[in-house]
């Protein structure tokens, strides 16, 4: 399975790991600050995914991820999906293993996940604990569909 930069012939199936996951994060698919948001990743170059069976740009898409270093050193995750055919296989550790290796420290970056009361989201939470993220006490709004956020940040001081 590799990890690569997202070109523009991946929006449409961006869109369709969206539609899978909007139960959690709201509204998408139909949002075009969202499609915005992906396309720009795109240009910069800090999108990334996997791809089925290591395809082409365009084929089905097994997870996701925007990234962000503009604020480096505090680098944020924008976006972590996985398809729902391919979770529990390791996808959404390699996207986190991919990132990081990008980081150039010291840093520090952050994400905004699900809150424990969203049984759907506890693996999110269970894999950012898992490469040393700490929850946050910040206060975070609630996500559009209604459940709580909670920040979760992992301070690097040396390479791995």
């Amino acid at each position: 399975m590799k990890v690569v930069n997202a070109t523009k012939d991946d929006l449409n199936e961006w869109l369709e790991l969206a539609s899978e996951v909007e139960n959690l994060f709201g509204p998408m698919v139909s949002d075009p600050k969202f499609i915005q948001a992906i396309v720009k990743n795109i240009n910069q170059c800090s999108a990334f995914c996997v791809r089925e069976n290591d395809g082409l740009p365009g084929s089905r898409l097994l997870g996701g991820v925007l990234f962000s270093s503009a604020g480096a050193p505090s680098y944020k995750i924008g976006w972590l999906v996985v398809s729902s055919r391919a979770r529990n296989k390791g996808i959404a550790t390699e996207l986190l293993r991919h990132i990081l290796k990008l980081v150039e420290v010291p840093a520090e970056v952050s994400v905004t996940t699900f809150g424990d009361d969203i049984p759907d989201g506890r693996p999110a939470r269970k894999l950012y604990q898992k490469f040393g993220f700490v929850p946050q006490e910040d206060l975070i709004p609630n996500g559009p569909e209604g459940g709580s956020r909670q920040k979760f940040k992992l301070i690097i001081t040396q390479k791995a």
